[in-house]
């Protein structure tokens, strides 16, 4: 994992570009739609390429490097210039800046873009926080609420975790909830669940042991993929609780903020 430190000097400009990622796309719409409200909320112009696709993830950890060079090539062609990209991910963001390294270590006519890609990539809340320094949001919670917040295991050795407990915890009428064994992976693993699914349920399920045991009124994550996997084995289990990605609840918030200074 490439840690914050390994990128000091990146961007930090309010003119981004927005890499959305394949789930937002493809079954999290709301989430890429709440990303670009709070950026645009905080004063940033926004380019959103229409010709992005996958980040190369998938293919990367099944080991199909050279499908995941083939992704990463049009990524790179696709996010140019010096602004910061910005990536409501902690998944994804750790793809650009510490897969792609490896994936193209050997190719050094390559390697140059993919660390210059590398160097300018936030995930968002890290953007917000530690780009942006912004340490208290503005938002509001119609009624007194409990989270508990899921650290995917990308965030790892990133200021990610942080800078998302910090947003969270400044919300007037939100309570975050501490949890035994936080750094716990949820099981998911992308194809990691596909081909071990006993074990990845297994996890889950240990994890949202976790998870629930303080009755939380919802989960928060920076990652779709851990939403999705938790609220799915959660209905199966017949323990259903509300999942929300951290970019909807910092919009929400927002709105709730207005709601009460109009009342």
């Amino acid at each position: 994992m490439t840690s914050d430190h390994e990128c000091p000097d990146r961007p930090t400009g309010k003119h981004i570009q927005l890499m959305a990622t394949c789930l937002c796309d493809a079954l999290f719409d709301d989430v890429g739609a709440a990303t670009v409200e709070i950026l645009e909320h905080l004063g940033c112009s926004i380019d959103f390429p229409e010709a992005q696709t996958c980040c190369g993830q998938p293919a990367f950890n099944s080991g199909d490097w050279n499908a995941s060079r083939k992704v990463l090539r049009h990524v790179l062609d696709t996010f140019t210039g010096d602004a910061p990209l910005i990536i409501p991910s902690a998944s994804c963001a750790a793809m650009i800046r510490h897969g792609a390294l490896l994936a193209f270590e050997k190719e050094p006519q390559t390697l140059p873009a993919a660390r210059k890609l590398a160097g300018r990539t936030w995930e968002l809340v890290d953007y917000i926080v530690n780009g942006l320094g912004v340490s208290k949001w503005p938002g509001r919670v119609d009624a007194p609420a409990s989270v508990v917040f899921h650290r995917s295991c990308h965030s790892r050795g990133t200021a990610t975790g942080a800078a998302a407990v910090t947003l969270l915890r400044s919300i007037e009428g939100l309570r975050v909830l501490e949890f035994d064994e936080s750094e716990q992976c949820c099981g998911f693993g992308g194809t990691f669940s596909v081909t071990f699914p006993h074990i990845s349920k297994s996890m889950g399920e240990l994890k949202l042991d976790h998870l629930l045991a303080g009755n939380p009124d919802m989960i928060v994550s920076i990652d779709q993929s851990c939403l999705m996997s938790l609220g799915g084995l959660a209905a199966k289990g017949g323990r259903p609780v509300k999942t929300m990605h951290i970019a909807q609840l910092l919009r929400d918030s927002l709105r709730g903020a207005v709601a009460n200074s109009s009342t």
